[in-house]
């Protein structure tokens, strides 16, 4: 697995920097409901809430199919990218999870415009003939171009995920700022070994079964007062 070249590396930092203009703060899937209902008090909790859907959901299902991903924009396999984008939409439990991935992979698909990059053009040309686009469909499209590996994307991806969640935390339990930085440690020794599990995960054993997560997603939707839209 060849690495990531300096430039590339750059353009990583940007796909996954919070500020990526898709509106990645204003979610918590589910963890501001975790919060109300007492299921996350303080931050062990909400350590090892994160953690769990890291190893047990997207660490086994989001971040594989973003391999995938990857794989088919470098060959041009519009077919396969398709029915993985339905397929991941399709994983989407609650009303409000499927919203986020739309809404985050159409303001990514409106970035690629705003970026004036011939180089992203197919990409764009790609995303145009699919319906509705899922977030990761976008990022893996932009990440193959780039020619960023995919072992570092996932790896970044992931990051990119925890840190979300911690700041999510940070505002909903709420955290202080070092309590966020040492949940960000321990959930950052974990990334690697699992961008690599999820590098090689056969598709027959990708899985996001996780209940209390879709059940939290679900009723965050009738939730009264709320910070987060997921």
């Amino acid at each position: 697995m060849t690495s990531t070249s300096s430039l590339a590396l750059v353009r990583l930092l940007q796909l996954a920097s919070p500020a990526l203009p898709v509106g990645a703060y204003t979610y918590s899937q589910g963890l501001e409901w975790a919060v109300e209902s007492g299921r996350i008090r303080d931050a062990a909790g909400a350590g090892q809430w994160i953690g769990d859907l890291l190893r047990h959901g997207i660490g086994r299902l989001e971040a594989p199919l973003l391999a995938c991903l990857i794989e088919h924009w470098h060959s041009h396999a519009l077919t396969e990218i398709t029915r993985l984008n339905a397929d991941f939409l399709a994983s989407r439990e609650s009303a409000e999870l499927r919203a986020e991935t739309t809404q985050m992979g159409f303001s990514l698909k409106r970035l690629l415009t705003d970026l004036n990059d011939a180089e992203l053009a197919p990409i764009l040309a790609g995303l145009s003939n699919l319906g509705e686009v899922a977030f990761p469909t976008a990022w893996s499209g932009i990440a193959a171009t780039w020619g960023i590996a995919p072992l570092d994307a996932i790896t970044a991806y992931l990051w990119s995920w925890a840190e979300n969640q911690v700041m999510a935390a940070l505002k909903a339990v709420p955290l202080g700022q070092a309590a966020g930085q040492r949940l960000l440690a321990e959930l950052g020794r974990d990334i690697p070994q699992l961008a690599q599990t999820a590098l090689a995960l056969p598709e027959v054993e990708w899985s996001n079964l996780t209940p209390a997560f879709a059940i939290c997603c679900a009723r965050h939707e009738t939730q009264y007062s709320r910070l987060f839209r997921s």
